[in-house]
């Protein structure tokens, strides 16, 4: 790894980390905003919806833009937007502020990724231990930041959290004016490569048309599906497992505290939060030994590997947690290994499937399906576990795990069958 992929390494992994802090601080918020604008709970996820709604639904107009401008200059636009975004969430006098606020935040936010994601596969040579760490760093801010945000609040007004929230953003801003680095090297160094074949980069709609109808005629339309799928699982999973953690741990650990039932710590504190946390720090490790293994294996086979474990952990989690406290770790950590682990293989999957001046693009549709089209895996999960239970929710998570499993089977079939064609034609010129 030389200097140049350190610079780029270094200043994605900031990045990343501090979208997730916000991403996963504002549930923890929500607590607060139910009694500040006099809301019920469920009217105000609608309203937040709309925030995360434009997380993923702007992925798209900014992968373009990333293959036409460059990266620095979107991630710098994203950290500043959502440091401004929060201190209007600070300053909100009343619900329309705090709605315009948090779409704000989501059209800032969804820059990061298509332009974040670009840059690691055009700027990076060692690219697997690239999209390692900056999964790791996701992860730290998935993890991480609803934690600190709960703390913080512990001591201070939520006002006050949301213009604490907001400097760090402004912090790395300026170090991305400050670091040096050239945004295509890795993609230079990679030239002779099928995928990173010269192609041209979007600048209007005639050319958006152009070349999305092009990327959709390979083999990254497979993508695009298995990671819809992916998304799908992740919100379906993580939006009720809090829930399903409070419900499946009472039984075997009753109403336990670490804190005096009359600390102010007792109330932010309770079992399930552990786990869940637990399960995100977890994810960590997947993060970093999924991005080791693009480097080391085809990344197809990681995924048929990967979805196939989804699912048979899915249609374990059950049993596992009732069976105790002990199985319900165990099968929350392996969730939760997985789960993070598959993100790495898949974006080094998207990196093979596009050319490297539509990267951008590649990722502005990679990130419209995982977090706008994956977004509805809660309202599935969600109508399952209200209508038939939880059992039937892990077993249509499961259902949609194998379905991502058997498609990246059939992606690994046509892509050695591709690269074998391949191989034939070098052998034989």
């Amino acid at each position: 790894m030389d200097a140049n992929d350190r610079s780029i390494i270094s200043f994605v992994m900031l990045s990343h980390a501090i979208v997730h802090t916000y991403e996963l601080s504002i549930p923890i918020l929500m607590l607060l905003w139910v009694d500040a604008f006099s809301i019920s709970i469920g009217s105000l996820a609608v309203v937040v919806s709309a925030g995360y709604a434009m997380f993923g639904l702007g992925a798209l107009p900014t992968g373009v833009l990333a293959d036409v401008y460059g990266s620095r200059t979107l991630i710098v636009c994203c950290l500043v937007g959502m440091s401004a975004s929060f201190l209007l969430v600070s300053a909100a006098p009343t619900l329309h502020v705090l709605v315009l606020a948090l779409v704000c935040w989501g059209i800032a936010a969804s820059i990061y990724h298509p332009a974040g994601l670009s840059l690691i596969s055009t700027g990076v040579v060692d690219r697997g231990t690239a999209f390692a760490y900056h999964g790791v760093a996701g992860n730290a801010g998935i993890a991480l930041g609803p934690l600190v945000t709960a703390l913080l609040l512990l001591v201070v007004d939520w006002r006050l959290v949301t213009v604490l929230l907001s400097l760090p953003s402004l912090v790395v801003a300026g170090y991305a004016l400050t670091v040096r680095f050239d945004e295509h090297a890795g993609a230079n160094a990679r030239r002779a490569d099928a995928d990173e074949s010269a192609a041209p980069s979007a600048s209007s709609l005639s050319e958006l048309w152009a070349g999305s109808k092009a990327l959709f005629a390979t083999g990254f339309a497979l993508v695009f599906v298995i990671v819809m799928l992916s998304g799908l699982f992740y919100r379906g999973t993580l939006t009720l497992l809090p829930e399903i953690l409070t419900t499946m741990l009472e039984p075997s650990i009753g109403d336990l505290r670490l804190f005096d039932p009359n600390s102010a710590l007792a109330s932010e504190f309770e079992p399930s939060r552990y786990f869940y946390t637990g399960l995100l720090l977890v994810g960590i490790g997947g993060q970093y030994v999924g991005g080791k293994l693009t480097d080391r294996l085809p990344t197809e086979r990681g995924l048929v590997v990967a979805f196939g474990s989804l699912a048979v952990i899915a249609l374990a989690f059950v049993p596992a947690a009732r069976a105790g406290a002990v199985s319900l770790a165990l099968v929350s950590a392996a969730l939760g290994f997985v789960l993070f682990l598959i993100q790495p293989l898949y974006q080094a999957t998207i990196a093979r499937y596009s050319p490297a001046n539509a990267r951008g693009l590649s990722y502005g549709f990679t990130y419209v399906g995982t977090f706008g089209v994956g977004a509805l895996g809660a309202a599935l999960t969600g109508v399952v576990y209200d209508g038939f239970g939880i059992v039937p929710m892990f077993a249509t998570l499961a259902g949609v795990a194998v379905l991502a499993c058997l498609l990246s089977g059939s992606l690994l079939v046509t892509g050695d069958a591709a690269n074998g064609t391949r191989a034939a034609n070098v052998d034989g010129d």
